[in-house]
């Protein structure tokens, strides 16, 4: 080929590079982080977790797993569980638990019981975490509908069956009330004043369905909260108490409660009103099977919220008041597996991962958009005993080993300071998932950001609705008015190569009985990893850009430590 030639085919080749170059960077997904458009504090909404079975506290892997989420988060854990007055021997059952902490002997007279509370409280208090304290469920002896009491609900059953004689209002309201009055001052006697003033204290769970038997149970409720808040203030007057804790479709239930609480008449003291510290509230997504795959329905529990806070901030009296979201999910039922619901499949994997993330950020957004001041989004998923590995339960850790979504928590761990502005060309908002969620041929890539005195974090991911894993796409990340010249970069990631112990486990044959060494590969496996080995950057005129390529399903932390 003459020189000529050489010349032609270097130019069409420069060409086609330009082309394919421009095509790429047409294709990307731009997002720009502006650190010096700070729009809030970084609210640790999702340092609240909590679970059905309360005897797993103290046990060998529950332990473990409550000593990795309080080491992951820079404030207190919050944490909430069912069944810490229901009666029983303290054996651990799924959808079930027991402390036996009231039983009456002969005469009828009570005997209170606390050391099994005060071993799952114990547990929490050594790990600086606060107990949400709920006040529920019914003890046998005081139950207006006793027997049959103790539920043998398993996977697959109807879970209509779990409803058993502890969800039953009280058949004597003072001895109730005397109960309440008594547990809440043994802490305070065991924890000190101070601490038990930093808890919440909460009366039942989504009294708005069945977990609350009753004819009119909006009435009932508001009965049984009268008598519960008297009894917590009675024993400690600066002690925070709330409720309803209603779930899908109880906007009109919590709107009954608000007003109850401020203009109708107190069962308990006879007279109007009854005190209410903060409100809650739960929130729900709605998986399900289309075209033999999982498809997840994120739009249910935005819409959850949306609905909730929509009611909470029409009153002056409440808008203001802490708000959490008691139970915040993709679904339901913790203890579904995939094999009885093969719904609930995505729960192993990074689509837990992508959908938390996404999650977690727009339920910022729709509480700023209602200026309501929501302190918290419990995440309804801990670990199960005993049970299979990766069986499909919506949990944090399976067998002592972490699943991908724990590492979701310990990247929003170092999101410090106040969240600063992202934007970009994004295909999806809060409102319109919340309008068709995340169904069309684009996935949701997008970003949360913070900056602290010494960091800037942003956590983007790539989510869509459908249970598909492809190679994703180019993302373009420009961190702009950053206040140094230099800083060290982090880039941590969960995909099927990174921060992923469930990958592993199918690659080494699915085990169940793992050997020492695999136990401990997967262990590390189960651990936050890094995408690439940090690295120091220089800032030209306050500007960084990170590239990368960003998987579907899966979610990058990029950290900046000034």
């Amino acid at each position: 080929m003459n020189q000529q030639g050489v010349i032609r085919k270097s130019i069409v080749s420069l060409l086609l590079l330009g082309w394919s170059m421009g095509l790429m960077a047409q294709s990307a997904v731009q997002i720009k982080v502006d650190a010096a458009k700070e729009k809030g504090p970084m609210t640790p909404i999702w340092a609240w977790f909590g679970y059905d079975e309360p005897n797993y506290t103290y046990m060998r892997d529950g332990r473990k797993l409550l000593s990795e989420i309080a080491a992951l988060s820079p404030v207190p854990v919050h944490v909430r569980v069912h069944n810490l007055m229901t009666s029983g021997d303290g054996s651990a059952a799924l959808k079930w638990g027991s402390t036996n902490m009231y039983t009456e002997d002969k005469n009828g007279n009570p005997v209170y019981y606390w050391n099994i509370v005060d071993s799952i409280f114990d547990t929490f208090i050594q790990r600086k975490m606060k107990p949400l304290a709920q006040i529920g469920f019914m003890p046998e002896a005081l139950s207006s509908h006793p027997q049959p009491y103790q539920h043998h609900w398993k996977p697959g059953d109807k879970y209509g069956d779990i409803h058993t004689g502890w969800s039953y209002p009280p058949n004597d309201y003072n001895k109730w009330a005397a109960l309440i009055y008594q547990w809440v001052k043994h802490c305070v006697e065991r924890y000190g004043k101070a601490e038990v003033e930093s808890w919440y204290w909460e009366l039942w769970n989504e009294p708005n369905a069945p977990y609350l038997q009753a004819q009119d149970r909006l009435k009932t409720y508001c009965k049984m909260y009268d008598y519960a808040s008297y009894a917590v203030k009675r024993a400690l007057p600066s002690a925070k108490v709330g409720g309803p804790h209603t779930t899908g479709g109880g906007e009109a239930f919590m709107r009954g409660f608000i007003i109850h609480c401020l203009k109708e008449t107190n069962a308990a003291t006879g007279k109007v009103g009854a005190p209410i510290d903060f409100l809650a509230f739960h929130a729900k997504g709605s998986p399900r099977i289309v075209n033999d795959r999982v498809r997840m329905g994120m739009y249910s529990q935005l819409r959850n919220i949306r609905d909730h806070l929509s009611v909470i901030a029409s009153f002056p009296e409440t808008k203001h008041l802490p708000v959490i979201v008691g139970e915040s999910d993709p679904e339901g039922c913790a203890a579904c597996g995939m094999k009885t619901d093969p719904q609930n499949a995505y729960r192993n994997g990074t689509m837990y991962s992508s959908y938390t993330a996404a999650s977690v950020a727009r339920i910022y957004d729709i509480n700023a958009h209602f200026g309501t001041n929501l302190i918290g989004a419990v995440n309804w998923s801990f670990e199960f005993e005993n049970q299979p590995w990766f069986y499909g339960f919506r949990d944090l850790a399976t067998n002592g080993v972490d699943k991908p979504v724990l590492n979701v928590f310990r990247m929003l761990g170092m999101m410090l300071g106040n969240r600063v502005e992202v934007s970009g060309n994004f295909s999806y908002d809060y409102q319109s998932i919340i309008d068709s969620s995340v169904h069309g041929k684009q996935t949701d890539i997008n970003a949360i950001a913070a900056k602290s005195k010494n960091s800037l974090t942003v956590m983007l991911w790539n989510y869509h609705d459908d249970d598909i894993q492809d190679n994703g796409s180019p993302v373009m990340l420009s961190l702009q008015h950053i206040p140094v010249k230099k800083a060290k970069l982090y880039h941590y990631r969960i995909d099927s190569d990174h921060s992923n112990a469930y990958e592993v486990w199918k690659k080494m044959g699915s085990p169940q009985q793992p050997t020492e060494q695999q136990y401990k590969e997967l262990e590390k496996t189960g651990q936050l990893a890094l995408l690439s080995a940090p690295k120091a950057v220089t800032i030209k005129n306050g500007t960084l850009t990170v590239d990368m390529q960003l998987p579907r399903q899966a979610v990058s932390l990029v950290r900046l430590v000034f």
